[in-house]
C-alpha cells in the first residue's frame, strides 16, 4: 500500500490540542503518528489522502502544514525502522514495528497488554483463560496483543489489519515470538464465534463494526476496546449496549481510555 506523509507544525499547541487535531485527522484516514517536539508526522494511505480536508483541519487546530507528499517506497520501511529498535515487553515479548504502526508502548495498546496480563491471575476474565479460547485482534498493526494473547495461553487467535505491511509486520513478530496466529487482511469483522475481540481502533471504526462485534461475541465473552478519549465513552456504551453489551469497566491511560464490555 503506497502512504503519503503529512508534516505538521504544532507551535504552540498544548498537547491535548495536539491529541484533538489527530482525533480530527484520524477521521480524515490518517492511521498512524509520530510526534518529535513541535513537529507531528501523519500517515495515510495514498488513495484517500485528501489535500483540502486536511488543510480545512489544521487550520481549525491552529497547526501549520509543512509539507505533504507521497513517501518514497525505496525509504518508507528502512528509514523509519532505522529509528525503532525491536521493543522488549512482559512475557519476553519482542516487537520490530514496521513503518508506523506502533510496538506496544502507546498508551491505547499499552492498556490492552495491562489487561491482559491481569488476566493471568484473574477468575474474572473467562474470556481468555477458558479451555477453547478464541481471540480477535481487529486492526493488529504489529500483531502485538494478538502475540500476548497467545503467549498466556489462548487456543485460537486470529489477527485482522486492513493494511497489508501491518499483515506481513504481524506475521513476521509472530514468528519471532514463538507463538501461532493467524493473521489477515481485511476491513470487516471475520464471522465465527470469538469468547475475546480485542480493537484499538478510531472510535467511528469501533462504532460501526459494533453489531458484528456482539453479533461474534459468545456468550460470556468480553469485547476490550481503546484508541479514544474519555468523551467518546458515551457513544461506545450506548452503541454496545443496543446490542447486548454491558459496559463493565473503564480503564485511563493518560487522556486515552479503554473500556470493557461483557455479553
Amino acid at each position: 500500500m503506497k502512504y503519503s506523509i503529512a508534516t505538521i507544525l504544532c507551535n504552540g499547541l498544548e498537547s491535548w490540542q495536539i491529541d484533538v487535531m489527530q482525533q480530527d485527522l484520524a477521521d480524515l484516514g490518517f492511521d498512524s503518528f509520530e510526534q518529535d517536539d513541535t513537529v507531528l508526522r501523519a500517515y495515510i494511505p495514498s488513495g484517500i489522502a485528501d489535500a483540502q480536508s486536511l488543510q480545512n483541519a489544521l487550520t481549525a487546530s491552529g497547526a501549520t502544514l509543512q509539507s505533504f507528499e507521497a513517501c518514497p517506497d525505496e525509504n518508507w520501511n528502512a528509514v523509519w525502522e532505522a529509528s525503532h529498535e525491536v521493543e522488549e515487553l512482559p512475557l519476553g515479548a519482542r516487537i520490530t514495528p514496521h513503518c508506523a504502526f506502533g510496538a506496544g508502548h502507546h498508551e491505547t495498546t499499552a492498556m490492552m497488554i495491562d489487561e491482559l496480563i491481569n488476566s493471568q491471575h484473574s477468575t474474572a476474565h473467562r474470556a481468555l483463560n477458558s479451555t477453547h479460547s478464541t481471540v480477535l485482534d481487529m486492526g493488529t498493526g504489529t500483531g502485538v496483543l494478538a502475540i500476548m494473547a497467545a503467549k498466556l495461553g489462548a487456543q485460537h487467535v486470529l489477527a485482522v489489519d486492513i493494511d497489508d505491511n501491518s499483515v506481513r509486520n504481524a506475521r513476521e513478530n509472530a514468528i519471532a515470538n514463538g507463538v501461532n496466529i493467524e493473521v489477515r487482511q481485511g476491513a470487516t469483522v471475520p464471522q465465527s464465534n470469538y469468547s475475546l475481540i480485542m480493537a484499538n481502533i478510531h472510535r467511528n471504526i469501533l462504532l460501526a463494526q459494533m453489531p458484528d462485534y456482539a453479533r461474534y461475541l459468545v456468550t460470556g465473552g468480553e469485547l476490550w476496546l481503546s484508541g479514544f478519549y474519555e468523551t467518546d465513552i458515551p457513544a461506545l456504551v450506548a452503541a454496545a449496549a443496543e446490542h447486548g453489551l454491558q459496559h463493565i469497566a473503564t480503564r485511563q491511560n493518560g487522556d486515552w481510555r479503554m473500556i470493557i464490555l461483557h455479553k
